[in-house]
């Protein structure tokens, strides 16, 4: 495989931006989403290890997601949306969904994690779309 057209750049900076986006989107809808998730205000608060495996997480997304566009040969800002959005459609939302369901979860976790995940997608892409 040649990752030699992804912009390393526009990665972290991609990552970055999706884990501010998903602080401030969680911070805003903390209680529902804790309701959805069934949790405890003390639960929702992520330490140092969570956060760090979020960020690698957010960074393996973005590297993943910088490959897909630069294969495709998607480098612009609505290539980047495109991929970013085709890539939540087909790889988020349905796993989501799925755990989700088996979990025993309703339908309103899904409609906030499903929103968080959709615009991460699309600010990753975007970046790395319009950088590359």
């Amino acid at each position: 495989m040649d990752f030699s057209g992804i912009n390393y750049l526009a990665v972290a900076v991609a990552a970055v931006l999706a884990f501010v986006f998903g602080a401030v989107y969680y911070g805003v809808l903390s209680k529902p989403w804790q309701e959805a998730a069934r949790i405890t205000p003390e639960q929702a608060r992520p330490g140092p290890a969570l956060l760090a495996i979020t960020f690698v997480c957010e960074l393996v997304a973005a590297f993943m997601l910088a490959a897909f566009i630069v294969w495709l040969g998607r480098a612009a800002l609505g290539g980047g949306l495109a991929v970013g959005f085709f890539a939540w459609l087909g790889f988020v939302l349905p796993v989501m969904a799925m755990n989700h369901r088996y979990q025993g979860f309703g339908w309103d976790l899904t409609a906030i994690d499903g929103g968080h995940w959709l615009a991460a997608r699309l600010i990753m892409g975007g970046v790395i779309g319009w950088w590359s």
